[in-house]
């Protein structure tokens, strides 16, 4: 009897690695598209702030 039990605990083992591993792949790869996806959108020009010098005291300000 302890073999089988060895060989079915290695045997569960294998199953709880393989669905860690494909779970881990799966989330790898929607946070890659979701990356991909906010690099290609942008953003509007609108909502880009600038940045300008005041001559004056030197501080940058939005402009």
């Amino acid at each position: 009897m302890p073999p089988f039990v060895a060989f079915a605990g290695v045997l569960g083992g294998l199953a709880v690695v393989r669905w860690a591993y494909k779970t881990a792949v799966r989330i790898n790869q929607e946070l890659e598209e979701m990356r991909l996806s906010r690099v290609t959108e942008g953003a509007p020009v609108g909502d880009v702030k600038t940045l300008k010098r005041d001559p004056v005291t030197g501080a940058y300000r939005p402009g």
